[in-house]
C-alpha cells in the first residue's frame, strides 16, 4: 500500500465512529490492515481474516459484519474478497455502501463500495 493510498482511505474513513477491518491471510494484506488501523487511529471493534479459499467464508463474514460499524475497512486480494463478498450479501446485514477498500480491490466493485488507488485517487460504485 502506497502513502497516497493510505492517506485517501483514511479520508474516505473520515469521521467514523468505528470500524471493523477485514483482511486476507496473506502478509500484505494483514500489514495494510493494520497500517490502516494505526493511521486512521479510531476505535477497530473487530479484526477478521479470511482465506483464500474456504468452504464458505460463513464463520468470517458473520464476525465481520456483527459489530455492525460505521465503516468496514477491506485490505485483501481479489479471490478471498470475492467469496466474502458473496457470503456477506447472501448471510449477513453487511453493506457496501458503508465500505472502503484498498487498491488491490479496485476491480471488485459493487454498488456503493468506494476505494482508494495507489495514487491516492478515489472510486465510488
Amino acid at each position: 500500500m502506497t502513502d497516497a493510498e493510505l492517506e485517501a482511505l483514511v479520508k474516505l474513513i473520515g469521521g467514523a465512529r468505528h470500524v471493523a477491518i477485514g483482511t486476507a491471510a496473506d502478509p500484505a494484506s494483514r500489514a495494510d490492515g493494520a497500517r490502516i488501523a494505526e493511521t486512521w487511529g479510531g476505535l477497530v471493534l473487530a479484526t477478521v481474516t479470511w482465506p483464500e479459499t474456504a468452504a464458505s467464508w460463513l464463520r468470517q463474514a458473520q464476525r465481520f459484519a456483527a459489530p455492525d460499524p460505521d465503516v468496514w475497512v477491506v485490505a485483501a486480494t481479489p479471490a478471498g474478497w470475492a467469496g466474502m463478498t458473496h457470503r456477506l450479501l447472501l448471510s449477513t446485514a453487511w453493506s457496501p455502501h458503508r465500505t472502503v477498500v484498498t487498491a488491490a480491490l479496485t476491480d471488485s466493485r459493487l454498488p456503493g463500495i468506494r476505494g482508494a488507488r495507489a495514487d491516492g485517487t478515489t472510486w465510488e460504485d
